[in-house]
């Protein structure tokens, strides 16, 4: 498998691992901020960027792997994680396949999956199953109050590393298939739970579902923040994941 990854900044190795649609340009608008303190690590899942996009569909415990290929590529034997949407997901798995290889989690707008949490939003269920155009996803993804210029810059992003439908539907199956309400108590790594409250893609009521079950997880709310918060409120995502891990 050929997965694409960069490394910036130097200390404690951070890996961040984002969500459905996302290449690792997603971390713009935080990576140099996170590298200011950290030794950050970001790849494209497969599935979309420069990296391999096999048959899908794709599970969250085939993606975790590659973030330990990455890992292992980069010669880290044990790194801070953070993941956002599918992303977060993906960190889960890695955290409980893996838990030697993970120091501190940040689990960022993501779900334990399954049926006993809390669905996706139906106005967002609702652009998956009409045909939406890539504008109303990402203004979904964001504040109801969003800069249009926010809206403009991230949609420039998505355009250029646009991906093929199958690739999309096979990274959209990994979240569908995902469950692991009634495995997350083994999470050994402390947890940071991070939830914009106007999510529109993922229920910011399933940060109290991951901090109910996680040992003693932490939880810090964005007000008024959508799915892509960080993008909203980059200075003070840096700042609270930057005091959580160190």
């Amino acid at each position: 498998m050929k997965l694409a990854w960069e490394r910036r900044g130097e200390g404690d190795p951070l890996l961040l691992i984002h969500g459905l649609g996302y290449a690792r340009w997603g971390w713009e608008p935080v990576a140099d901020g996170l590298a200011r303190s950290f030794d950050v690590v970001l790849f494209d899942n497969r599935g979309i960027g420069e990296s391999d996009a096999p048959a899908g569909p794709y599970t969250t415990s085939q993606l975790a792997a590659d973030a330990l290929q990455v890992l292992d590529e980069a010669g880290v034997d044990r790194a801070h994680v953070l993941g956002t949407s599918l992303g977060g997901m993906v960190a889960q798995e890695l955290a409980l396949a893996s838990p030697e290889r993970v120091d501190k989690l940040v689990l960022v707008c993501t779900t334990p999956g399954g049926p006993d949490s809390f669905p996706m939003p139906e106005q967002t269920v609702r652009l998956m199953t009409s045909g939406a155009s890539l504008r109303q996803f990402v203004e979904n993804a964001l504040a109801p109050d969003a800069d249009a210029e926010l809206v403009e810059r991230i949609l420039r992003h998505r355009e250029a590393t646009a991906q093929p439908f199958d690739a999309w539907a096979a990274q959209a199956a990994a979240g569908g298939s995902f469950d692991a309400l009634d495995r997350i108590e083994r999470i050994a790594a402390p947890t940071l739970v991070l939830h914009g409250t106007e999510d529109a893609v993922v229920d910011s009521r399933n940060t109290a579902l991951l901090a109910l079950r996680i040992p003693e997880a932490r939880v810090e709310l964005f007000p008024g923040g959508g799915h892509l918060f960080f993008w909203e409120e980059p200075d003070r995502f840096v700042e609270v994941v930057v005091e959580f891990l160190q």
